[in-house]
């Protein structure tokens, strides 16, 4: 009931009004059925923006930290999260990839929407990473459509550690359903869901028009993290 009244009566209404975002393709995205919407992810943003202007309701997998924070902000940010029917995931450890996997097959068993950050994380520059296999994994499990999309403009908006986004336009973009259905089976075989991630990530590319880096963004991230503290910034 929560998510109905932030999408139509709160939420949607004033971030359609504010940011008044271009709308591309969303005759792509299913009336009904299971379908998963895989897209880039470049700022906190996208969590609000791409849900605000879809006539159906769509499940994130969300990061755990969202829910586990610290203090009131914790509290508020875990109680927003839970109440927009996201899900946690925990992405440390050996089985945080499996986890997601059970927990993406679960809403995608119930013939809503998924939607999912192939990359794992936000980008840090603004340039488009390598997808993790899980979205191929769920996409040939479970037998459905990968919506790709592009958030366009976000990163501008808001980049990685700004709290209050800018006031400007942005584009959301949304292609053709891609259709897996000839990996039926092979969800066990690397060759197989490497394939189909990064048609997923080249359909992406595609609409988006980024600059593509073959890493993973977390990996990235971190070695731009080790050069920060081996070359610190001097002050002036």
């Amino acid at each position: 009931m929560f998510y109905y009244v932030l999408k139509y009566v709160v939420l949607g209404p004033l971030l359609r009004l504010v940011f008044r975002p271009r709308i591309e393709g969303l005759e792509h995205i299913p009336e009904d059925g299971a379908a998963i919407v895989a897209g880039n992810h470049l700022s906190f943003s996208d969590h609000f923006l791409m849900p605000a202007i879809l006539k159906r309701r769509i499940t994130f997998l969300a990061k755990a930290e969202y829910f586990t924070g610290p203090g009131i902000k914790g509290k508020l940010t875990a109680a927003f999260f839970h109440s927009i029917g996201q899900i946690p995931v925990d992405r440390s450890g050996k089985e945080a990839g499996q986890a997601a996997i059970r927990e993406g097959l679960g809403v995608l068993s119930k013939g809503e929407l998924l939607g999912i950050y192939p990359e794992g994380t936000r980008s840090h520059d603004g340039r488009l990473y390598k997808g993790k296999v899980g979205v191929a994994v769920m996409a040939i499990k479970a037998g459905v459509p990968v919506i790709p999309c592009a958030m366009v403009g976000t990163f501008e908006i808001q980049p990685p550690g700004q709290k209050v986004p800018k006031v400007k336009r942005v584009t959301i973009r949304f292609g053709e359903p891609l259709d897996f259905s000839r990996y039926a089976g092979l969800e066990d075989q690397k060759a197989a869901i490497r394939a189909v991630t990064d048609e997923i990530m080249y359909a992406v590319l595609g609409l988006s028009g980024q600059e593509y880096v073959d890493e993973y963004a977390v990996k990235a991230k971190a070695a731009q993290a080790g050069e920060s503290e081996k070359f610190p910034r001097r002050a002036r």
